[in-house]
This record gives C-alpha cells, sequence and structure tokens, in this order.
C-alpha cells in the first residue's frame, strides 16, 4: 500500500532532487497546484497568471517513511520564511506549500509546522491547504538534474535529518 503527499518549496527541480534520495519514496513527479487554472503549462505558471504553485507529488511506502517523517525532511530541505521565493528563485510559483490528500494530512502538517517554527528564527510563511488539483509538469520537467546533468543549487538533502529519523541511506 502506498501514499501520496503533495510539498511546494522553491523550484521543483531540487524538490524532486531531495524526495527522491528519501528511503520509503517510490516516486516524484513535479508539477503544478494550489492554483485556478486547469492543466497550466510552465510558461503560464512563470507568468503569474494561474496562481499555481512549482510542486512535488511524491508516492510512498508508509511501512518505510512516514508522512511525519517527510515533512520533517520537507521543513530541512528549504528556508521555509521566505515569502515566494527559494534562493535566487522569486515568484508566487516558488512559494512554500504544502498541500494535503487527507484531513489527517492537513492536521499533521498544521502541527508539525508550530514544531517547525522554534527552529526559524522569522516566522514560518508556508501556506498549508488541502489539495484540490494537481498537474504533472511537461517531461523535460521530470527528473531534471538526473537528465541534464546539474547540481541542485536551492535544495539541500538534509542527510542528518534522514539519518536521525532512522531511514538508513539515501537511495
Amino acid at each position: 500500500m502506498t501514499e501520496t503527499a503533495t510539498f511546494g518549496a522553491g523550484c521543483f527541480w531540487g524538490v524532486e532532487w531531495v524526495f527522491r534520495k528519501v528511503p520509503g519514496v517510490l516516486d516524484a513527479v513535479s508539477g503544478y497546484s494550489g492554483g485556478a487554472t486547469d492543466d497550466p503549462t510552465y510558461r503560464e505558471v512563470c507568468n503569474h497568471t494561474t496562481g499555481h504553485a512549482e510542486v512535488v507529488q511524491v508516492t510512498f511506502d508508509p511501512s518505510v517513511v512516514t508522512y511525519d517523517q517527510l515533512l520533517q525532511v520537507f521543513w530541512a530541505m528549504h528556508d521555509p520564511t521566505q515569502v515566494n521565493r527559494q534562493g535566487p528563485d522569486v515568484g508566487d510559483q516558488y512559494r512554500s506549500v504544502i498541500l494535503a490528500h487527507t484531513p489527517e494530512q492537513l492536521l499533521a502538517a498544521t502541527e508539525s509546522r508550530a514544531k517547525a517554527q522554534v527552529s526559524f528564527p522569522r516566522p514560518i510563511a508556508t501556506e498549508i491547504q488541502t489539495l484540490t488539483a494537481f498537474y504533472p509538469a511537461e517531461d523535460y520537467h521530470q527528473r531534471y538534474y538526473e537528465g541534464n546533468g546539474h547540481t541542485p543549487y536551492c535544495h539541500v538533502f538534509p542527510a542528518d535529518v534522514v539519518a536521525k529519523l532512522g531511514l538508513g541511506a539515501p537511495a
């Protein structure tokens, strides 16, 4: 049995790269969510007319990694206190957002935000919403770093967090 979670933490290339390294994550798909336009394109999202954020939909095995553990990785991979940006990427499509698939995820995300706040000197700006729709990004965005030989520049793999969670070595 698998579960699904959706996170936005800046450019989806880096978010996808991080989650793909977490043991128990079976798939991570870059896409768009949180806006009003059906099936938007990258160009539309970048024009700030859709309301969508760049997000990653994560399919995971909850017997290996729990949703709560994925939330801890999420908080560690980016700066959730920045509004509409991560590193050099600026715009509403780069906002920090958790899109819950269930009422249980919504509650867990809200509780985790309160726990995470003690680790940040500024208020966390992360939005927490119920997922209404997810639209996969164009093929050239999927596994971007793997296919293009680039090194992630906005996100770091939080190895210390993963080790502390007892998840073992990255895949």
